[in-house]
């Protein structure tokens, strides 16, 4: 199909250009054209494995230059902060800003830090009511216990 290969070549304003000359020339030319478009892939948002592979292979090339520009691979994940990413380069030439940055980078991975401890207990006191409530429906009542105030 050299065709196919050609408006791929092009891209897709060559396709819908096809679509719009389909639709003008003859209508169900122009409506196999589109249902064809459609069909391979080439004019949807694509939920396919080759289309995720495609974006996560940009992302991938993205992430590299980014790590070129910013002092080299070897710097980033070094320390472990958010996400993983480290302090990118050691010095920007202004000892106070480079103080500033060190600092705050601090609190926030102590308050992050502080956070997620804070959900863990939260979650653990969630967990223990949910089970409390879960074993106060199931134990067996007793006449004892409705008479309280004697």
């Amino acid at each position: 199909m050299p065709i196919v290969a050609k408006l791929d070549e092009y891209g897709k304003g060559a396709w819908i250009a096809f679509a719009v000359l389909g639709f003008i020339i003859f209508w169900p030319l122009g409506l196999a054209t589109l249902a064809f478009l459609f069909w391979s892939g080439r004019m949807g948002h694509g939920c396919g494995p080759a289309r995720y592979e495609h974006r996560m292979n940009r992302l991938q090339d993205k992430m590299e230059r980014l790590r070129e520009r910013m002092g080299g691979a070897q710097q980033w994940g070094s320390r472990g902060g958010f996400g993983g990413w480290g302090r990118g380069p050691s010095s920007s030439g202004n000892r106070a800003f480079d103080e500033y940055r060190d600092e705050t980078l601090r609190r926030l991975e102590d308050e992050q830090r502080e956070f997620h401890d804070f959900l863990g207990r939260l979650r653990m006191a969630k967990d223990k009511a949910e089970f409390d409530e879960f074993m106060n429906t199931r134990r067996p009542s007793t006449g004892t216990d409705t008479v309280e105030s004697a």
